[in-house]
């Protein structure tokens, strides 16, 4: 093994790394002058020794010096509390500069000396130099073995100490683990939940009988506790014979952190009522944070309270705190209050502790008060209490607030130059609006984390600055600091196209974020809102980790762009489905035309005992006005009364629904019974009465809605000119398609346009109408020439609809329904020749006409009937009566007359 190396330093150098304390060590300096002989350095030992004990670690080390100076030689000793001073000042400069004047003097075989360079060398860190010393020592008793494992410890190498456990355990020199040895092992067990090594050296406690010490036994207990065995604990602690408050503490705080609050509270009762230990601040820390979780939670408080109170454990800062802190999670500000007044001591906790709840509980003007009276207090804020008011200042809006405290932060140089503020400022300054100022004070930062460009790039990404965006991200690649999943979930959810979203994954799979879960789902959710369903589905495919979003997020890009079968593939791998899930495959079939599979998912839902809300029965709606259920519809309406919902947009659609399905009397009942009505509500009811042939209800509740203040969109102005147009209200439809612009400030559309030519073809004026299109300022699409043609067909207009009918051919040539229009209108006037013309004109473009449908819902059943369609079970019955129904239908009516 490699010898560790001994630094090359100037002896001198250690005794003028710090000036000595000329007042506090002046008595100290005159006493060894008079009191030893320059070669003597028992003397000088002696008040090291003491130093030592003192904890006073400079002015040993200053003693050393003048020791130096005096001429006097130290012994072996001597370095025993210089070492001990330079591990308690952690100063491994020091420490290196005494072992080369250790090895120079020769005294680096005194065992003494050698523990200390070892303790110093494990406690600073230094595991190299700690190795090759433990390596060289010739005898390594259990002290030795402890100092190593202990310091492995204390710099979190845990897994490192308890390798150190089982070498010292399997050693030739046997120096069995003792107490000390597994309480320290105990806790690395805990930090790394190692469980089975835990019951392994359980089992050796057992063994060599360590298990009945109150230092091994309390490390147990916690151990258990931390890796989630409290029963295990509860048993250990049941059984000791000798409980200290450690004990009671460990097993209070383990409970509580399994989440076994009751159970935590009843040992702390136990430890108060028995005569074993009395609680100490920890003990009441522990549980007022505990009672901060139990139910009816004010009454145990108070208890809490009351009894440190009555024990006098109030006057201690860390009690009182913890008075605070209960208070504030426990929303009783005024409990805070009278607790912070009350207290004879202040430390920067307490007012933190103070201004935290008010500002936690939204109280910012008594938080900025205490914040104010904490100035006033000559105390200097702390990053945490700036930290607590920023966000609820954004909260609220208070921007003049928030910038008083930014001026308090330019002022003070340690908050000025602390990441963590800098970065709630530009929080802060972003969720206000004020961009400007979040990206100066990002500009100005010393220092950078990972927080702050991040915390950028999401103010970028919400006002859309695109360009920003990307030079801040080049910026903060070019500076060193690598994106994480944060970075990588802001960008994303600004980046909706395929260009930009393909180069934030190629980086997401070159950095290995794209194993991640969040971003694996972020990424597959970009690409299906970006309808690229593909490539949505090969991010599916490669993800190791699924969870419930992941799917949904596959549904969703399925469902649009429509693929139902797809979708439905994914619904049934999923293992997970929440109510999400439900809800789009809901939605997907009842917006494709499948409204049984629909109904089927929604019953299926409730039975796996889940409760659809609002947007449930939103998707379920159009399934109902597909198959004209009113049975369905009103068992919706029901539950919707019975659930409370109160969403207008859904009452809209509900009553939508019920004229869609034909009952426009609860329509009307439904739109009439409710005080609260916004433009959904009013359109749809006007669109009922509108396709039941009531218009001027309709125009009526158009009158309504524009004396309740609410402004007509595009989507009323054709709802109320399809009324005029059923009604053939010729000119109550001129006057509302002119005051679209010039009252409402809304432009025409094709609808409105299409609607105008309904109403002018409906009441016979077809030249009008086609006029009319012809005068529109765009070019009329298929919807527009398909409402000429079919009041040419009810008007008997050939020639208009032979014109009509060929613009139609040019605009969508597959669609069969107008070659059968065009068909009927030359049939209906005898042009026989027209008609072979126009299947002629089908063959060649190899177009069928499709099957005429029709169906009805008898006893809760839909019984669908198509033309030529032999497959309901109950066919010949149903044949057998329309032919007697035909037969009685065509025999004549006898007419009896009187007389």
């Amino acid at each position: 093994m490699k010898k560790p190396a001994i630094p090359n330093f100037e002896i001198t150098s250690l005794f003028h790394c710090k000036p000595t304390p000329p007042i506090k060590f002046k008595s100290l300096q005159n006493q060894s002058n008079q009191a030893s002989k320059p070669n003597n350095p028992t003397s000088w030992n002696s008040i090291l020794f003491s130093l030592s004990l003192l904890n006073q670690p400079d002015e040993a080390l200053a003693l050393f010096a003048c020791m130096h100076r005096s001429g006097c030689k130290p012994d072996n000793y001597t370095f025993h509390p210089v070492l001990k001073a330079c591990t308690t000042l952690s100063s491994l400069h020091l420490g290196k500069m005494a072992h080369n004047l250790v090895a120079k003097l020769g005294h680096g075989s005194d065992e003494g000396v050698s523990k200390g360079l070892l303790n110093l060398y494990a406690k600073c860190g230094a595991s190299s130099e700690a190795s090759c010393l433990f390596q060289e020592m010739p005898h390594r008793d259990v002290v030795t073995w402890n100092i190593c494992v202990s310091a492995s410890v204390q710099t979190m190498r845990y897994a490192e100490a308890l390798t150190l456990v089982h070498e010292m355990h399997e050693s030739e020199e046997m120096p069995m683990p003792n107490s000390i040895t597994l309480a320290v092992a105990f806790t690395a067990c805990a930090k790394l939940n190692a469980l089975l090594s835990s019951q392994g050296l359980h089992g050796y406690a057992i063994k060599m009988g360590f298990e009945s010490w109150t230092l091994v036994a309390n490390a147990i207990l916690s151990m258990y506790s931390k890796c989630q065995k409290v029963l295990d604990a509860c048993k250990l602690f049941d059984w000791l014979p000798d409980r200290d408050v450690v004990s009671w503490n460990a097993i209070i705080a383990g409970c509580a952190q399994n989440g076994l609050f009751e159970e935590a509270f009843g040992y702390f009762q136990c430890m108060v009522s028995g005569k074993d230990q009395a609680p100490n601040y920890a003990t009441i820390a522990t549980v007022l944070s505990i009672c901060a979780e139990l139910e009816g939670q004010c009454e145990e408080g108070e208890e809490v309270h009351c009894y440190v109170e009555k024990v006098g454990l109030v006057s201690n800062s860390s009690v009182a705190n913890a008075l605070l802190s209960y208070y504030s999670r426990v929303e009783d500000m005024e409990g805070a209050e009278r607790v912070f007044r009350e207290m004879k001591w202040r430390d920067i906790v307490s007012w933190n502790a103070v201004i935290a709840g008010y500002a936690q509980n939204g109280w910012l003007s008594k938080a900025v008060e205490f914040f104010r009276d904490l100035l006033c207090d000559g105390m200097n804020p702390e990053s945490i209490t700036i930290i607590s008011l920023l966000p609820l200042c954004a909260q609220l809006g208070h921007v003049h607030v928030g910038r008083m405290i930014h001026g308090l932060i330019a002022m003070d140089m340690g908050l000025h130059d602390n990441v963590a503020v800098r970065n709630a400022l530009i929080s802060f300054y972003a969720k206000c609006g004020e961009t400007v100022d979040a990206y100066l004070t990002f500009e100005t930062m010393p220092n950078r984390d990972i927080i702050s460009w991040n915390t950028m790039l999401a103010t970028c990404a919400q006002i859309g600055e695109e360009d920003k965006i990307g030079s801040l991200l080049n910026r903060m690649i070019m500076e060193g600091t690598k994106p994480d999943s944060v970075t990588i979930l802001s960008i994303i959810s600004f980046y909706i196209n395929p260009r930009h979203g393909k180069e934030v994954h190629g980086y997401c799979i070159r950095s290995g974020l794209s194993l991640e879960l969040a971003v694996g789902n972020a990424l597959l959710d970009m690409y299906a809102k970006c309808g690229s369903v593909h490539h949505a589905f090969m991010v599916f495919k490669n993800m190791s980790e699924k969870n419930v979003i992941t799917g949904n997020a596959m549904i969703f890009g399925f469902a649009k762009n429509c693929c139902p079968d797809d979708a439905e593939t994914i619904f049934r791998e999923m293992r997970e489905r929440d109510l999400t899930t439900w809800n789009l495959m809901i939605q997907l079939n009842a917006e494709n035309t499948n409204p049984d599979r629909a109904i089927d998912l929604f019953h299926d839902l409730q039975n796996q005992g889940m409760r659809p809300d609002a947007i449930s029965i939103m998707s379920i709606l159009p399934a109902c006005a597909c198959l004209a259920s009113m049975h369905i519809v009103k068992q919706c309406h029901a539950y919707i009364t019975r659930s409370y919902f109160s969403d207008v947009c859904l009452e809209g659609t509900l009553l939508d629904m019920y004229s869609k399905c034909g009952s426009i009397k609860d329509a009307h009942k439904l739109f009439s019974t409710r005080s609260k009505r916004d433009m959904v509500m009013f359109t749809a009811m006007m669109g009922g009465y509108a396709m039941h042939g009531h218009a001027k209800d309709a125009l009526q509740v158009f009158t309504l809605m524009v004396y309740s203040g609410i402004k007509p969109d595009h989507v009323v102005m054709t709802t109320v000119l399809t009324a005029c147009s059923h009604a053939c209200l010729i000119d109550e439809g001129w006057k509302h398609f002119k005051s679209m612009y010039d009252a409402y400030g809304i432009k025409p559309t094709m609808e409105h346009y299409a609607c105008m030519v309904d109403m002018l073809a409906r009441a016979g004026h077809l030249n009008e109408a086609y006029e009319f299109i012809l005068s529109m300022p765009c070019e009329a699409n298929a919807n527009v020439w398909g409402t000429l043609l079919g009041a040419c067909k009810i008007h008997g207009s050939v020639e208009l609809g032979r014109l009509a009918a060929y613009r139609l051919f040019d605009l969508e040539a597959s669609n069969t329904g107008n070659y059968v229009v065009l068909s009927n209108i030359y049939a209906a006037n005898g042009r026989w020749e027209g008609v072979e013309e126009v299947r002629r004109l089908m063959k060649q473009r190899d177009l069928k006409k499709a099957a005429g449908c029709s169906w009805i819902e008898l006893e809760r059943r839909t019984h669908i009937f198509v033309v030529g369609d032999t497959s309901h079970p109950q066919r010949l019955v149903i044949y057998s009566i329309l032919e007697g129904l035909d037969q009685q239908m065509k025999e004549p009516i006898c007419i009896l007359e009187e007389g």
